[in-house]
């Protein structure tokens, strides 16, 4: 069964950090990128950042560049997403999404994503 596990979010005021986990089973993971999404209230859902666990390269939206960072452990197959200097703005679910391939040059949010977490909600207050 495929799983993908996402954890780490919570309640943090602004200037605040995070670390959200993603943790994938079920499905190869070095054949595939990790990539995380958000979800603000009624907002589109929009890509963050995605690593491919092929070759470690990393992409991110230009809001969360400098300020988040992800990481991959392939031995633990879990992504890991650093939110740091937090915005009211960044209050949102985020989603971590399993796309078979890579990161696409960072074009990874214009592919449908083959597996999908339930998501973990981050608010950030003022």
């Amino acid at each position: 069964e495929v799983q993908l596990v996402e954890s780490g979010g919570g309640l943090v005021q602004a200037g605040g950090s995070l670390r959200l986990s993603c943790a994938a089973s079920g499905f190869s993971f070095d054949d595939y990128a990790i990539v995380w999404f958000r979800q603000a209230p009624g907002k589109e859902r929009e890509g963050v950042s995605c690593i491919s666990s092929s070759d470690g390269s990393t992409y991110y939206a230009d809001s969360m560049k400098g300020r988040f960072t992800i990481s991959s452990d392939n031995a633990k197959n879990t992504v890991y997403l650093q939110m740091n200097s937090l915005k009211p703005e960044d209050t949102a679910v985020y989603y971590c999404a399993a796309l078979r391939g890579s990161c696409y040059s960072g074009s990874y949010y214009l592919y449908v994503m083959d597996y999908w977490g339930k998501g973990t909600l981050v608010t950030v207050s003022s």
